[in-house]
């Protein structure tokens, strides 16, 4: 990882320097032990805070779409003569390049617009795992040692098998490489468990209708709706959310059961052909919400009805932005 992240320094300095990007979004270290938090880089200097390793956890691609969409809203105040274009860097593994896909598919921005910078992934620490690994007592210290991650804690030294409390997505991902790139800092990382993507989807679908009715609402119970998934998703960039359009009003806004199933319900179908697994839902959820149980049966859904894995290629797009009567499944549309 160390040589990785000299290497994207250097990318990162040679970028600036050359002004083929105005800001570079990556990942330096956390204010508290063992987090790595999204930051941006508008200097060479500032290169030097960037980090790559197994702490890098939130997906950087909803940045991206933001800045872009400030720039062209200012540009909108300027004169013609005296627009400028902006140029944004992000440093994206696998899942990030997936969802620059679905942005770049949506006609979010143009394909100039981003200049990706590739790294390896061999997935990120799960915070609530790692949490959950040592009792819940505090860190106060920590470093990721090889294979184990080492910590001071306020019960004394540990240590926890880094493979053990890897993100659920990141175990089974079947995309940890970038699928697009400007320039790949590092080489390939090894391929994950993508065998295993769906076997939790597939116990899921096992039980009664009764039964995933129940889980579902038992998990929708624990949302405050604090919208911290919303907020976190790269795929999740409406300028107003339905959840807060008041003409029509789709679903109220206070902790009422009801409304939150609902919201909770339309934002899962908003995800379809769209969600590319990474994570950042999940993880930054202070209720500990199974969103990607979900989420992961409407992607399954998605390929095996559609053939369509998410932000798998620019080709290939999103099942609800494409028609294709010839491979259509769904023989009820053609013969009622």
């Amino acid at each position: 990882m160390e040589n990785i992240e000299t290497k994207l320094r250097e990318e990162a300095k040679r970028l600036l320097l050359e002004k083929k990007v105005d800001v570079i979004i990556g990942y330096e270290k956390g204010t508290l032990p063992l987090t790595a938090t999204p930051c941006f880089v508008t200097t060479p200097e500032e290169a030097d805070n960037l980090v790559w390793n197994h702490l890098c956890t939130q997906n950087p691609v909803k940045f991206v779409h933001d800045l872009i969409t400030q720039h062209k809203n200012a540009q909108k105040r300027v004169k013609p003569e005296d627009r400028k274009k902006k140029v944004i860097g992000v440093v994206a593994r696998g899942c990030a390049t997936r969802s620059l896909i679905i942005q770049l598919q949506e006609r979010q921005y143009e394909r100039a617009d981003v200049y990706i910078i590739g790294v390896p992934c061999e997935g990120y620490v799960d915070g609530k795992a790692l949490k959950s690994a040592i009792g819940g007592v505090d860190i106060t210290e920590g470093s990721i040692d090889g294979d184990q991650i080492k910590m001071k804690t306020s019960d004394g030294d540990k240590a926890v098998a880094l493979k053990d409390v890897l993100a659920a997505s990141c175990r089974t991902c079947r995309f940890n490489n970038p699928i697009i790139s400007d320039t790949m800092v590092g080489s390939p990382a090894a391929a994950m468990n993508p065998d295993a993507e769906y076997n939790e989807v597939k116990e899921f679908e096992g039980k009664t209708v009764e039964e995933r009715w129940a889980y579902y609402s038992k998990e929708m119970e624990k949302c405050i709706r604090c919208n911290a998934c919303r907020q976190a998703c790269p795929s999740c960039y409406c300028p107003t959310c339905f959840a807060e359009q008041s003409q029509p009003q789709w679903v109220g806004i206070g902790e009422d059961k009801t409304d939150t199933q609902v919201f909770q319900l339309m934002r899962l179908y908003h995800m379809v052909g769209r969600c590319v697994d990474c994570g950042s839902c999940v993880a930054v959820c202070p209720m500990g919400v199974d969103l990607r149980k979900f989420l992961k049966k409407i992607d399954k859904d998605g390929w095996e009805l559609f053939g369509n894995r998410a932000g798998s290629s620019m080709d290939d797009m999103p099942p609800l932005g494409k028609y294709d009567e010839h491979h259509d499944k769904e023989d009820f549309v053609f013969n009622p």
